[in-house]
């Protein structure tokens, strides 16, 4: 039996107050070896995302089978408002799965999708809109500059910018960042040719981007998920998966996928060391405001247009003879032209 009126009947929604939002996967199945520092990791991301945004961010936290005293902490964490949106699968669904539980219904104009063991830094979120006003054509920014990205689905950045003094190879802005980069997927070192410069483009009003991203932190326009597959992964982890799912759509949208030119958030991996809290305890609580992002160009999916520098244009680019021709105009010497080919 029903007795009175559902007050949440014919009330029409508030227009959010949010226009980006951050997802996060979050897989912690216990507390212990592997996983001992994962949670502090973890915290540490979550509350760099609230401390370093000058926007109102709404973040989504997935726990993709983690433990009853994750879920448990997760639950006090949502009950403190550092969660907007809670979770909790019991079992591991998979990672881009899990992400496609916030993502599909996410109506903000830019999306974060970031792992949980990335730190953000001060100024990540204005140099991020930055690279987004500078480039109409970006459909992907990441805050962190990776080396060796500018042959990963940037054909058709190679091919607007082909004779174009704007793109040319420059020194690397952070060298020490992408060291520590490094180290965090188990590189002990990083060789000096790897970092001594990068392939960038320059855009409105001086701004300069790296060519490529990397998608274990990347801030998206929401339209390029448009283009992704309707159904779900068949991976947990790895495969082709973040491929299918949060880079090719980018560029079937006729999008860029860059990254700043300075390094604004650090992957820590699953050890916590000094440095990072160090870095996390340096962090500036920056004053909230509402972006003004209204006049960031929409994309629309371009396939032709993705077929042709893909498929076309690459294949012609990147032949042995023509590539080297290119690469040194664009700034290589004969060794930095080398070692990038070997």
């Amino acid at each position: 039996m029903r007795k009175g009126k559902n007050i949440a009947k014919d009330v029409l929604l508030t227009n959010p107050d949010s226009n980006h939002r951050v997802i996060i996967p979050l897989y912690i199945p216990n507390e212990d070896d592997y996983y001992k520092d994962a949670f502090t990791i973890f915290s540490y991301c979550l509350s760099s995302i609230h401390k370093t945004s000058v926007s109102n961010i709404k973040v989504s936290v997935i726990s993709n089978g983690c433990c009853n005293s994750v879920n448990g902490k997760l639950l006090q964490l949502q009950a403190e408002r550092s969660i907007h949106e809670l979770i909790i699968e019991k079992e591991n669904v998979g990672k881009i799965n899990s992400i496609l539980k916030a993502l599909r219904t996410a109506e903000e104009r830019l999306i974060t999708i970031t792992d949980a063991d990335v730190l953000f830094d001060n100024n990540w979120e204005d140099e991020v809109l930055a690279v987004f006003k500078a480039f109409p054509k970006a459909g992907a920014v990441s805050p962190v500059p990776v080396f060796r990205t500018h042959f990963r689905l940037t054909s058709n950045i190679w091919f607007n910018y082909l004779f174009s003094s704007r793109l040319k190879f420059r020194p690397v802005k952070d060298p020490e960042s992408m060291t520590l980069f490094a180290n965090s997927i188990g590189w002990p070192w990083l060789d000096i040719k790897y970092k001594d410069v990068i392939a960038t483009i320059k855009g409105k009003d001086n701004t300069i981007a790296v060519m490529g991203s990397s998608h274990f932190v990347c801030t998206y326009k929401r339209e390029v998920f448009t283009n992704m597959p309707k159904n779900n992964s068949i991976y947990k982890l790895g495969g082709n998966s973040e491929f299918l799912y949060t880079d090719l759509p980018v560029v079937i949208a006729g999008g860029y996928r860059l990254a700043t030119y300075g390094n604004y958030a650090y992957h820590l991996g699953n050890v916590l060391e000094d440095w990072m809290t160090e870095k996390f305890t340096m962090l500036k609580t920056e004053t909230k405001r509402l972006q003004n992002i209204e006049g960031l160009k929409k994309l629309s999916s371009r396939p032709l247009y993705y077929f042709f520098t893909e498929k076309v244009f690459r294949k012609i680019f990147r032949h042995p003879f023509i590539c080297k021709n290119i690469l040194k105009r664009k700034g290589l010497s004969d060794k930095q032209l080398n070692d990038l080919l070997k």
